[in-house]
């Protein structure tokens, strides 16, 4: 039996922020079941984030925002250095992918780091002996994996019928559930009885 999971998010993104932990409670509790971390680019330098988003998220999840994040949020959001790293993660590294996007939403939602750099990723890709080429450490164009990422993101958002972020969808054998990841924004582990339940 083929058990994955597909988690479309934007790096830049709050709600995904919040969504992340129970991502991780599905790798530690289920490591039998696949992540596949699709990152739709959504922040392309035009759009930002309001006070208003980061208070329900943290309303609703506890997420807390830093003030290094919350004194910049009228500067525009622009996360194409994190659709290329993370598509050449899935690539390359997948096991790191948890790892790696953790460690961006630390440096943007804590540290207030915009991550539109190498400069500004660079103790990221240190600390984490990545070697990712120089084309995805750059916001001015995606990268070709990231391309791919987005077509099979819009495939999947047809397939789902959203277009929100984050989702969470299940793939058990030739079933798909659209998971909602809303009700266990509180207490992610509990995330792990839900897909324990599809999958039984």
């Amino acid at each position: 039996m083929s058990t994955q999971v597909y988690f479309i998010y934007d790096s830049h993104c709050p709600w995904s922020y919040a969504a992340t932990p129970l991502v991780a409670a599905i790798e530690k509790q289920l490591p039998n079941v696949k992540v596949h971390y699709l990152h739709c680019g959504l922040y392309d330098g035009d759009n930002g984030v309001d006070k208003k988003t980061t208070d329900t998220v943290t309303d609703l999840s506890g997420i807390k925002f830093n003030k290094a994040y919350l004194g910049k949020l009228n500067e525009n959001k622009d996360s194409t250095l994190g659709a290329n790293l993370m598509a050449w993660s899935q690539s390359k590294c997948p096991e790191k992918s948890l790892t790696i996007l953790e460690a961006f939403q630390r440096a943007h939602f804590v540290e207030g780091n915009p991550l539109v750099t190498a400069d500004d990723v660079a103790g990221i890709v240190k600390s984490l002996r990545l070697t990712p080429p120089a084309k995805c450490l750059q916001s001015e164009k995606l990268s070709k994996d990231a391309e791919f990422n987005m077509a099979d993101i819009e495939e999947i958002q047809e397939i789902i019928g959203t277009r929100h972020i984050p989702a969470l969808l299940l793939a058990h054998n030739d079933d798909l559930v659209l998971l909602n990841h809303n009700l266990y924004l509180l207490e992610p582990v509990a995330i792990v009885d839900a897909i324990n339940k599809e999958i039984n």
